[in-house]
């Protein structure tokens, strides 16, 4: 069976995340039926990374496997044209090895969290973005997110129900940076927790507001409780940008 790469584009917002579940319509599920609609016998795609409800994506990578072999460009233009109406796009399909698999062939993940700071609520970002009506400082955020750079148990912006073998995980890259009414976060990794990049992004508003000090980040890092975690950033704000492979 011929297997393919598909590089996707989605707005999370109608869905209750990337995986097939029982209680609403899912990314997956979405792509199921559209490649069950032309292609026949398949398998269900396989993600690179379970986003949860409400969460975005600027770039999933999914592998499936076909019964027969489809050239890619007509087999990205047959799923856009079965999704819809669904806000889901297949930007890209590719012929790859049997070997190949969205969620194990990773080398690093890449996340998005973005903050619309201003008095007005935002019309076209409407549920793409945590809005804030006060500003945060962007500088004190970024300074105070490079504790969390390196290999941490990461037990305090873990959730409760994580179902992760260990806490323990390696951050290669975070940085807060503020444009116009826009803030944005964005962390690099190999794997992450659930919840975990929003559970940073709570805690780094409090730092913004200037409700905790810089050094209060190191300080509930090295506390490995999750009780000590601001509350949970809302979905919305949260976009799965890009996943590296070799």
């Amino acid at each position: 069976m011929p297997r393919y790469r598909l590089d996707i584009e989605y707005d999370g917002s109608p869905f209750v995340g990337w995986q097939k579940q029982a209680n609403g319509p899912s990314v997956q599920g979405a792509l199921d039926a559209a490649l069950g609609a032309f292609a026949g016998g398949h398998t269900v795609p396989r993600g690179a990374g379970r986003t949860d409800t409400g969460v975005h994506a600027l770039q999933q990578v999914a592998h499936v496997d076909l019964e027969r072999a489809w050239e890619p460009d007509k087999l990205r233009q047959a799923l856009n044209h079965h999704l819809l109406p669904a806000p889901i796009s297949v930007l890209a399909a590719a012929k790859v090895s049997d070997v190949f698999d969205a969620r194990f062939s990773a080398t690093q993940r890449h996340y998005l969290y973005r903050i619309l700071v201003r008095p007005s609520r935002p019309a076209l970002d409407h549920k793409r973005v945590w809005w804030l009506r006060h500003r945060l400082d962007a500088a004190a955020m970024h300074r105070a997110a490079q504790s969390l750079v390196g290999h941490h148990d990461f037990t305090t912006f873990r959730a409760a129900a994580c179902q992760a073998n260990s806490p323990m995980r390696t951050l290669d890259q975070i940085a807060v940076a503020a444009s116009g009414d826009e803030i944005s976060l964005t962390v690099s990794a190999r794997s992450f927790l659930h919840h975990q990049v929003r559970s940073i992004a709570g805690s780094l508003k409090l730092v913004g507001e200037g409700q905790w000090p810089e050094a209060r980040i190191a300080e509930v890092l090295a506390a490995k409780d999750r009780s000590q975690c601001a509350p949970l950033a809302p979905p919305a704000g949260l976009y799965l940008a890009g996943v590296d492979y070799e």
